[in-house]
């Protein structure tokens, strides 16, 4: 394959990476962004008492059924939804993307960090499927092409 082709070959296949990337960004914007949410919700209400109620009682529960101590599990749990709002909002609108990928990556790690630690193997292997889309967005962000404030490269 000469120089030519394979450069032609790799801007012919950008169009193809960049509707694969926006999707995937779409994606993985929306899901953790309503994980955020999510964490606001009860009976059908949102509010903030609801958060702190839902967060505490999954620090808690976390702590309680494995060495993690509480003191940690409460330290992740409080910021978490608010964390997860923010990194969907920038994922979504294209805000810095790569660094909010990997960052958001990085929470569903901690995530399954403490499902391990409870000993939830059925949520560490559906959290590990959303690491490796995390992971397959990062390789495909060079291709991001809709971004608010863009990534330096």
């Amino acid at each position: 394959m000469t120089a030519h082709s394979a450069s032609s070959h790799v801007a012919s296949d950008s169009p193809g990476h960049a509707s694969a990337f926006m999707i995937l960004r779409l994606f993985l914007g929306l899901r953790t962004l309503v994980a955020g949410l999510e964490k606001f919700e009860a009976n059908k209400s949102f509010s903030f008492s609801n958060y702190y109620e839902n967060m505490n009682r999954m620090a808690t529960g976390i702590s309680g059924a494995s060495i993690l101590p509480v003191w940690a599990t409460k330290s992740f749990a409080l910021p978490l939804g608010y964390l997860l709002i923010a990194l969907g909002l920038a994922i979504l609108l294209g805000v810095k993307t790569r660094l909010a990928l990997c960052l958001t990556g990085l929470v569903y790690v901690s995530l399954s960090f403490g499902l391990m630690a409870v000993q939830e193997g059925e949520g560490v292997a559906w959290i590990g499927m959303q690491i490796l889309m995390f992971a397959f967005a990062l390789t495909l962000v060079r291709y991001n092409r809709f971004a608010l404030v863009a990534d330096k490269n």
